[in-house]
């Protein structure tokens, strides 16, 4: 009986032995936490990561929703720390609750990355790969301005409150705005990223009565939403509607004359950036605390070069 339990023990530990040898495979692992699948543009992200790990070949990905919760995110990163991941990617939730993960996953000494929504916590050890959002949100007025002769009013359909890229965008539409003694922004509200709520929310505009001119959404889903809304109350010729992201169905919007002008923001630049430093940053490789990609005004003369 004790010459089998002392079999049964060694293969036990053979097969423990095993399992370590196949989990160390000498691939860089890391861990991506993304505010929301829900996000068009943030999918986007997601491809461009798969694809850039795919070309680098000795990269492991695992891919987390954070359903726009810093708890959820916060319960993610620790996940990521347990399993001894290399590096950590996070597309954070909220931009001004991100200590909590920042300081768990230095601690951990682990790489941090964020992407597209630049924390107010970055410390040494932490990096960030995204735009200069406000330059968007200056974007949008300009093309707005320039399209009504600097007279008209305009309604902002903003991201998530308290949101760093909803913030930065729409101080750029405002600091524009704020230009133009004839303009002024009359409505703002959030529709948090998603296309039925930039509906909805146009639909009460609408039925307000209020005169608008123009409509700037800090993303495309708000903007195709409110395009909708626009168009069911025979509206839509005589409001633009601009948005920001230039994702393929904002694009196909354009291409039916139905969209003014978005914003390209480089969801592949993004992606491929991130898992670039992550794995650099594994190597023991130096990179850039911060790297920008830049923003593209996209308009009905020059969409299909985003096609």
């Amino acid at each position: 009986m004790k010459k089998l339990v002392s079999v049964f023990m060694t293969c036990c530990a053979l097969f423990l032995a095993g399992c370590g040898a196949q989990q160390d495979d000498g691939k860089v692992k890391i861990g991506v936490s993304i505010a929301s699948f829900n996000d068009t543009f943030l999918m986007y992200v997601k491809d461009a990561m798969e694809a850039k790990a795919k070309e680098l070949g000795d990269v492991e990905i695992v891919y987390t929703d954070g359903k726009e919760d810093v708890t959820i995110q916060l319960s993610q990163v620790e996940n990521f720390i347990a399993q001894g991941m290399d590096s950590i990617i996070v597309i954070p939730a909220s931009t001004d609750a991100t200590k909590p993960i920042t300081n768990a996953a230095l601690k951990a000494d682990i790489n941090l990355v964020y992407v597209n929504r630049r924390p107010d916590y970055l410390p040494e050890g932490s990096y960030y790969i995204g735009s200069e959002e406000r330059v968007a949100g200056e974007m949008q007025a300009r093309y707005v301005a320039e399209a009504l002769g600097g007279k008209g009013n305009v309604g902002i359909l903003m991201g998530p409150l308290g949101a760093d890229n909803t913030n930065k965008r729409t101080d750029g539409v405002k600091g524009i705005v704020a230009d133009y003694p004839d303009m002024q922004v009359t409505r703002e509200q959030s529709g948090k990223w998603m296309r039925d709520m930039g509906l909805s929310i146009l639909e009460n505009w609408i039925a307000s009565g209020d005169k608008m001119d123009a409509i700037i959404s800090n993303n495309d889903d708000m903007a195709l939403g409110a395009i909708a809304a626009l168009e069911a109350n025979g509206m839509k010729k005589d409001v633009m509607v601009v948005g920001l992201d230039a994702t393929p169905d904002a694009l196909a919007f354009m291409e039916e004359g139905r969209l003014d002008a978005t914003i390209f923001q480089d969801s592949k630049g993004q992606g491929q950036a991130s898992v670039d430093t992550a794995y650099k940053l594994a190597k023991k490789e130096t990179v850039e605390k911060e790297t920008m990609v830049p923003f593209k005004l996209v308009t009905p003369e020059n969409f299909k070069d985003f096609l």
